[in-house]
């Protein structure tokens, strides 16, 4: 009896949990025939002036170093009263990421819009997919509004201030579920989720 093919393989470039998490949960939904691996590959200094560069740099890295096609993202808010600021820089805003970041960024956000009445802002993920002989990119956002202040104890990152449109709540207040079903991260994964399923070497029926 021949041996039933390999599942197809996929690296998600980065280290942290929460994204593992929400990325498996969307392969179960959408293609739970693709398998998602552990690899091992280097820092990489996000030097880009966009989130499709930085997020190309990771997805490189991760699929020259494993072999397999690789995901990664870069994400972050845009305030359109500071121009689009924090933008790439929202994850070392303040300075140097690490314990702490994500309080002395809202915190740095929150003092410079002080006295602003446009409180109009935005979250955008980019997803970059690169593997043997291409490179893909995805993007997903979410409008929003800035709050004055921090409302809620989940999620990370910006999201104590940021009302969904739409919304009496913040993301830091919503559940898991409801932010992943809304999320700027959740709908580009969904996007190269898609894209993925559409490559031969990815399909359903690969046969």
């Amino acid at each position: 009896m021949p041996e039933s093919p390999r599942p197809p393989r996929i690296v998600l470039a980065t280290r942290n949990a929460a994204k593992r998490r929400e990325l498996e949960s969307i392969l179960a939904e959408l293609a739970p025939h693709i398998v998602l691996a552990d690899a091992d590959w280097g820092d990489v200094e996000e030097t880009g002036d966009t989130f499709e560069e930085n997020a190309l740099l990771k997805a490189r890295a991760a699929h020259a170093a494993s072999g397999l096609t690789a995901l990664a993202d870069d994400s972050g808010l845009e305030v359109d009263a500071l121009g689009g600021e924090p933008g790439v820089r929202s994850a070392r805003y303040a300075g140097a990421g690490g314990p702490g970041a994500d309080g002395a960024n809202n915190a740095l956000v929150l003092s410079r819009m002080r006295d602003v009445e446009d409180r109009t802002c935005r979250f955008v993920c980019v997803v970059a997919i690169a593997g043997d002989g291409f490179e893909h990119t995805v993007r997903g956002e979410v409008e929003g509004a800035l709050r004055r202040e921090p409302s809620g104890k989940g999620g990370f990152g910006y999201d104590p201030l940021f009302e969904p449109v739409g919304w009496s709540k913040t993301f830091a207040e919503a559940t898991s579920g409801e932010k992943a079903a809304t999320s700027h991260r959740g709908r580009a994964l969904r996007a190269a989720v898609e894209y993925l399923v559409g490559l031969p070497r990815f399909a359903v029926d690969p046969s």
